[in-house]
């Protein structure tokens, strides 16, 4: 059996038995399952974004890179396509229009944007415009976010739905709003905020929509599971809902209760919680409005989930159920609830955010460059140590055999009793290079062996470690191999450098684990022959991208080509348009990126609506309360000190000053070139 395999690179990815083209790239990055029908990929091997989906226009995302590029943006940069999130507005909106025509609903259904998700100004702006001619709302969750929504929403149709903590200011604020035309609806989701609603009711003499929130007895599963039940954070138990409903009874206040909600978590990834949720709160519907509360909304809070990694099934990467299922099961559920007691079907209401705007931003940053263990024989001295000749004839051991008189082909078949003895060698070789390994450290630590020696040690292990894995990569697919010897490849990895600060950009891969879809832009039909995973700029051990989706499977190394000299490689985090840029962090002072909004044009290619310029390094320092001028001060006065002692030149000087002075003007991140 002959395991030289030209199929298989030195760090154990299998090369295919044919031309490489950018469907295999595709596949290999699950691009053709998580980024239908938004992403794919042209015969080029470059990412392309379809922002209409499949209505139709595309754009080539290394050539729009390199166009921004040339407009002055510098990576990382954030892209938004705002024409994205009009075509999830699209279809959120469609699939509860076809479900509600299926069933034959009664109701209809307006849906609100968590702000909480993206309080982004032009974000939240696109969301109202593109919404407007469904009544799209907002949902707030603080003064603040309650701000920028009475600021936004003029449509005196479309519903603001008040959560969170609420103090006197915050209800008093809603209930004058209401006077203005707009539709706050403050939703009890404390016990306490009951007597505080009355109160300012009757010293102002009007009421808000008032809504309630039930803690639903229904547990949820994925990572958010532990956050619904009865242990909630929000939400009122039946008791606690039942003297609500009395309290506001005896205010005079029972006719502005108009509206139900529940949350069951977000990114639900398994339907049959939903079911289960929808069929609680929709009894919970039906006995309110027999206890006398007109009613009218029933929200079924937020969770819609997104399918990051492309296996759709109820892992938590994932979820096992369509928009199109979403929609049919919400309206089903509640029409079953109400028609069999007379009750007229609610107006639903859903706070869909990561469901709308995970896939309209790509972040896009460049590999600064890659490392990986030195796995190259050193040349032989002419008198050396017996440690280092061990060493040296393990690795050629290794190197020489099989190939010297086996008899069986990889390519035909290899039986097992072959596949044993194979596994049986690299095992005992494996074995042989840690035992000398470990003599070469111990010889050192006692001055026996010289630091060159011992790096010259340490070069032939990795050496004897790459050859082992040239080796398991011919092994047939399926073979049992020891736990020891498969994590080789691993080991070998390389490590990417990349542009960009994990805690400011993706904070949720450190926090809770989130995977989300990271790939290369370009290269795409070209066969990976490096397993990676990605350091950033962080001066912070956590301050890496090591855990990539893998068919409902969880990995730590991605598929990455060798970097070329002089040839950019630009990596795409995708599906993390929610949440990422409103959590992040200003570790090691590693600001916002740059920003840009693109448009699909009307006579094809796009327009550049908006650009959002990165935190400079001047902004970072004045959040944390540092002078900029200040600090440029102290600096000059130090030069001239240095100028005055001999030690720096007049003209190091101003160019120090010069670099400190631009610096201050540039953005946080390592410039290219």
């Amino acid at each position: 059996m002959v395991l030289a395999d030209p199929r298989r690179s030195e760090t154990g990815v299998r090369l295919s038995d044919s031309a490489w083209t950018a469907a295999d790239g595709a596949s290999l990055y699950g691009l053709d399952r998580w980024g239908d029908p938004y992403f794919s990929v042209n015969a080029r091997g470059h990412m392309l974004v379809q922002p209409r989906g499949d209505r139709g226009g595309s754009l080539d995302l290394v050539e729009l890179v390199r166009e921004l590029q040339g407009r002055g943006l510098s990576l990382p940069l954030l892209i938004r396509f705002d024409d994205i999130l009009e075509d999830r507005l699209e279809r959120l909106h469609g699939a509860f229009e076809r479900a509600i025509a299926q069933y034959g609903y009664a109701g209809r259904y307006q849906g609100v944007f968590p702000v909480k998700c993206n309080q982004q100004r032009h974000v939240v702006e696109q969301l109202v415009e593109s919404g407007r001619r469904w009544h799209f709302g907002l949902e707030a969750g603080s003064k603040a976010e309650l701000l920028i929504a009475l600021s936004l929403l003029d449509d005196p149709d479309a519903l603001l739905i008040c959560n969170g903590y609420k103090d006197r200011r915050f209800i008093e604020t809603a209930i004058l709003a209401r006077q203005l035309g707009r539709q706050p609806v403050v939703v009890i989701e404390q016990a306490d905020e009951v007597p505080r609603i009355i109160a300012a009711s009757h010293e102002l003499g009007a009421a808000p929509l008032i809504g309630i929130r039930a803690k639903l007895a229904t547990r949820s599963t994925g990572r958010w599971g532990s956050s619904v039940g009865e242990r909630a954070k929000f939400g009122l138990s039946v008791p606690q809902l039942l003297s609500c409903v009395e309290a506001l009874r005896q205010a005079g206040l029972l006719a502005d209760l108009r509206l139900l909600h529940f949350h069951i978590g977000s990114q639900i990834n398994d339907i049959a919680v939903l079911k289960d949720a929808l069929q609680e709160a929709g009894r919970i519907y039906v006995e309110l409005t027999r206890l006398g509360a007109p009613m009218g909304y029933l929200d079924v809070g937020g969770g819609l989930g997104i399918d990051y990694d492309g296996s759709r099934t109820a892992s938590a990467a994932s979820k096992n159920y369509s928009l199109q299922n979403y929609a049919n099961d919400v309206v089903a559920t509640v029409r079953e609830c109400c028609e069999p007691h007379g009750v007229t079907p609610p107006t639903l209401v859903s706070e869909s955010g990561r469901a709308l705007a995970s896939h309209f931003s790509v972040l896009v940053f460049n590999v600064l460059g890659a490392a990986s263990l030195t796995g190259s024989e050193p040349e032989a001295a002419v008198e050396e140590a017996l440690i280092l000749r061990n060493l040296r004839e393990t690795l050629h051991t290794i190197e020489a055999w099989p190939a010297r008189g086996s008899e069986h082909d990889s390519s035909q078949g290899a039986d097992a009793s072959a596949v044993s003895g194979v596994l049986e060698h690299l095992q005992e070789a494996w074995n042989d290079a840690l035992k000398f390994r470990d003599d070469a450290l111990a010889a050192f630590r006692l001055g026996y062996l010289s630091l060159p020696e011992r790096g010259k040690a340490e070069q032939l292990s990795w050496a004897c470690c790459r050859a082992i894995a040239r080796h398991l990569a011919t092994l047939p697919p399926g073979t049992a191999v020891p736990e020891e010897l498969r994590t080789l490849p691993a080991v070998l990895a390389g490590t990417y450098y990349a542009n960009l600060s994990v805690f400011r950009s993706a904070p949720d891969t450190w926090a809770i684990d989130q995977l989300f879809p990271v790939l290369p832009l370009q290269r795409l039909n070209e066969q990976p022959t490096r397993l990676g995973s990605f350091a950033d700029l962080t001066c912070d051990s956590d301050g890496k991208l090591a855990r990539f989706i893998d068919r409902g499977q969880v990995k730590p190394l991605l598929e990455l080509h060798e970097l070329r000299q002089g040839e950019p490689y630009w990596m795409g985090l995708f599906l993390a348009g929610a949440y990422q840029e409103v959590m992040g962090n200003l570790h090691n002072l590693f600001g916002s990126t740059n920003a840009v909004h693109i448009r699909l044009a009307a006579g094809g290619g796009y327009q550049v609506d908006h650009v959002v310029r990165g935190d400079t390094n001047a902004e970072v320092l004045q959040a944390m309360e540092h002078d900029p001028d200040l600090l440029l001060e102290r600096l000059r006065v130090a030069s001239e000190v240095a100028i005055a002692s001999g030690r720096l030149g007049i003209g190091d000087a101003r160019r120090l000053m010069a670099h400190l002075r631009s610096s201050l003007e540039q953005t946080t991140y390592l410039e290219e070139g």
